[in-house]
């Protein structure tokens, strides 16, 4: 579908919208294909694929929202799905914070489209799996059982119209690869993964995710059981995530708005190490949540949340940031569109420091080494309190000297950001978020 055909049919939505009585009206138009392919054995186990496209509007009348989606972009669907947002607003409470983006001269330039991609045989996608499979095989013959090495990408059209004068367009793509194994050395068996996911086709790299998710799995035969005590933690990148994942929430004004963050009402405090500097960047080159403009139309930024330890503000959709009396970070996020759009992080990311991983290990007489936790999910986003386990690699003398398991680590967020004293150069992003290696001076560790 042409880009003029595209916004052509979100026009017709909104102009269905306001003959249906609505005040104001936006309609997220998107079309998207996707697939997925699972190799076991060197063989393909399954492949999926899937087409969706569909229209979601929403409407404002006498600052009440209505929201209704639609499959049926012909006319008369349109027509009948602008009546159904128009009579849910009237179901819903007035808020007089309810309003559209308005139209901006320019969006930034993002290059999220590989042209390439859409043109690969599903072979070339094939032989990807195959390829990372095989060398997660031969990197140690204790790993014996490969779960599932797939390759999987989509490709995506957005259009967003509204009355206030809004109509953009962009095409996305996303590509990826992900690999679960076992490996086992008598009754021990150990688990290891690894992904990657990218904009471009070629840069993905199966030989090396194949390598990473098998020595994930090797190194942690014959883990030991370790004593608790207070000692210099390090984390893995994918561990540093984890966590950000949980901090992820609170910076978001919704939270802040609701009472439900952390770092509400703290703008300008010192609430992590100077070494933190923490960033959401819609804009940023190689992400795969970046784009020219959000949600809602509003332009997609880079925004430094806290700098070098100093909280310096939250993340914002339209409704929020009219709230707060601030502009929109273009952070209104939306999976679908058959939702109205809410406040997310696009690129969401710690910035890289400068030592290689191995200085921040190698400065360390006695620690622990975090691969790997288990029970994320049940950290308090609202406290920062967290306890979960953790297996990983007790160091010794600077170097990483053999497995444990059967550890935890707890305590609280904020508390564990202020107590960073190290963080690496190397960067990596596992989908939206992105952390490097990263060293805490002290934690609790419990056997």
């Amino acid at each position: 579908m042409s880009e003029s055909v595209f916004l052509g049919r979100a026009a017709q939505a909104v102009e269905a919208a306001l003959s249906a009585g609505a005040d104001a009206a936006e309609a997220y138009f998107t079309s998207g294909t996707s697939i997925e392919i699972e190799v076991r054995d060197g063989r393909v186990e399954t492949t999926k694929s899937a087409a969706e496209k569909g229209l979601g509007l929403r409407v404002f009348r006498t600052r009440r929202l209505g929201y209704a989606y639609t499959t049926d972009l012909s006319p008369g669907g349109l027509k009948e799905t602008a009546q159904r947002a128009v009579a849910c607003a009237a179901l819903t409470a007035e808020d007089g914070f309810y309003r559209l983006p308005d139209p901006v001269p320019a969006y930034p330039e993002v290059d999220i489209f590989d042209p390439r991609l859409p043109e690969k045989k599903i072979d070339e996608k094939i032989e990807l799996a195959r390829r990372m499979e095989a060398v997660a095989r031969a990197y140690d013959p204790r790993v014996t059982i490969v779960e599932s090495s797939t390759y999987q990408d989509g490709l995506v059209e957005v259009g967003i119209v509204n009355s206030a004068g809004v109509s953009a367009y962009y095409r996305g793509a996303v590509c990826g690869l992900y690999i679960a194994l076992t490996a086992r050395e008598g009754d021990d068996h150990q688990t290891g993964f690894a992904l990657a996911f990218k904009p471009r086709f070629e840069d993905l790299n199966p030989e090396e995710v194949g390598r990473e998710a098998a020595q994930r799995a090797v190194r942690m035969l014959g883990a030991r059981r370790q004593p608790g005590m207070e000692v210099p933690v390090v984390l893995d990148p994918y561990v540093m995530v984890s966590f950000l994942g949980v901090l992820a929430p609170a910076l978001t004004a919704e939270a802040v708005q609701k009472g439900r963050s952390l770092l509400a009402g703290r703008v300008g405090e010192a609430v992590a190490s100077e070494l933190v500097t923490i960033v959401d960047d819609g804009t940023l080159a190689g992400g795969v949540r970046s784009a020219p403009f959000d949600g809602e139309g509003v332009p997609s930024s880079r925004s430094v949340l806290i700098e070098k330890g100093f909280l310096q503000g939250y993340l914002y959709n339209t409704y929020t940031a009219a709230k707060d009396g601030v502009g929109s970070t273009g952070n209104g996020v939306r999976p679908s569109y058959k939702g109205a759009p809410d406040v997310g992080t696009t690129n969401f990311f710690l910035a890289p420091g400068e030592k290689d991983p191995e200085e921040l290990i190698g400065e360390i007489h006695s620690g622990f080494y975090v691969g790997e936790v288990m029970g994320m999910h049940t950290a308090n986003p609202i406290s920062g309190d967290f306890s979960v386990g953790a297996t990983g690699l007790w160091i010794e003398n600077g170097r990483l000297s053999y497995p444990v398991r059967g550890l935890a680590i707890a305590g609280n967020i904020v508390e564990l950001l202020k107590a960073v004293d190290a963080v690496a150069s190397d960067l990596r992003f596992f989908g939206g978020k992105g952390a490097p290696t990263v060293r805490i001076s002290r934690l609790s560790v419990s056997g």
